[in-house]
């Protein structure tokens, strides 16, 4: 039986076709150039743009943390280096771009073991992810912060994995307490969802702070950073908490934020992100202390940050410049 000319029986019949021949040399010499050229010219562009908004130096700080924990044999807790390096580039632009965050004082943070303590406000953890963007762009050397994050969220399906890769941990003595002796930094919110979740009308007043993380920096002779965050509250307004949808959901708290049902605002609103890094504050005694000892020290640490954040908030100019 003869082929069909194109056919499966005769490939070769389409391909000497006068027509697909001039189509395959307008390919080969016009279109295929272009589309490589305008590919060239797009990669060259995304590259410029990556150094411009992230650093030259992006990719050897990444180096840097990747030699750091494979001197270390890896993280116990699941710390993931290519994780953090796509988590670290996109949260990097929401702080060079979005959040157009300025840095003071991030020269006071000690190499070694750290406790940054920081106030917490904005409804959703985005000043977190702030603070360790800086750690690792602006601190010398470049660090991962590890945060002690709330039980309940170890709930959550895939989340709770993708927390663990990104070296964040439940935040119980013991895994601080681990975590330090292996050198790392910690950030804490001794504040907690009291913080996070206030009403907009009691935007940066600090609310009652936890005693554990003082307990433990005596306990391990650790410094104390104080970190404060302005620029955070703003970024939703809460007008109070969904008591009963929190307790249906299992979640600590439901904030009641009407700009999440408008269309298109349901992203945070682009304020200016000013952080405040004061300088390190060394704890003696026993760990074991009363309650009332620790609330001595707890209220320095806590006078000191609400300092801070008074003097962000008379020196900055406008909520979003």
């Amino acid at each position: 039986m003869r082929g069909v000319p194109g056919s499966a029986q005769n490939p070769g019949a389409l391909l000497r076709h006068p027509l697909l021949a001039r189509l395959t040399d307008f390919a080969a010499q016009d279109v295929i150039p272009r589309a490589q050229r305008a590919y060239g010219s797009a990669r060259e562009s995304f590259e410029d743009a990556t150094v411009r908004v992230l650093g030259s130096d992006f990719d050897a700080r990444i180096e840097q943390l990747r030699a750091r924990y494979q001197r270390m044999g890896g993280d116990p807790f699941g710390l993931d280096p290519e994780t953090a390096k796509l988590a670290l580039g996109i949260v990097s632009i929401f702080h060079r771009v979005y959040f157009r965050a300025d840095v003071h004082g991030v020269e006071n943070v000690p190499s070694g073991r750290v406790l940054l303590v920081a106030n917490h406000s904005g409804q959703v953890p985005i000043d977190g992810v702030i603070i360790g963007a800086s750690m690792f762009l602006d601190g010398e050397p470049p660090r991962v912060i590890r945060a002690m994050v709330e039980k309940w969220v170890q709930t959550l399906p895939y989340v709770n994995v993708l927390f663990r890769s990104l070296g964040q941990v439940v935040g119980v003595p013991e895994n601080c307490r681990r975590l330090l002796e292996l050198g790392e930094m910690i950030l804490v919110f001794p504040e907690g969802t009291r913080g996070i979740s206030k009403p907009f009308s009691q935007r940066y007043q600090l609310q009652d702070f936890g005693l554990g993380f003082m307990r433990l920096a005596i306990e391990t002779d650790t410094p104390i950073v104080p970190v404060a965050v302005v620029g955070a509250e703003e970024q939703y307004v809460n007008l109070g908490n969904f008591e009963l949808l929190a307790r249906a959901m299992g979640m600590p708290v439901a904030p009641v934020v009407p700009q999440w049902f408008i269309p298109g605002l349901q992203m945070p609103l682009p304020t200016k992100y000013r952080l405040h890094f004061g300088e390190p504050m060394r704890f003696s005694g026993d760990p074991d202390d009363d309650d009332s000892v620790i609330e001595e020290k707890v209220y320095l640490v806590r006078q000191t940050i609400q300092a801070l954040i008074d003097r962000g908030l008379r020196e900055r100019p406008s909520v979003f410049w």
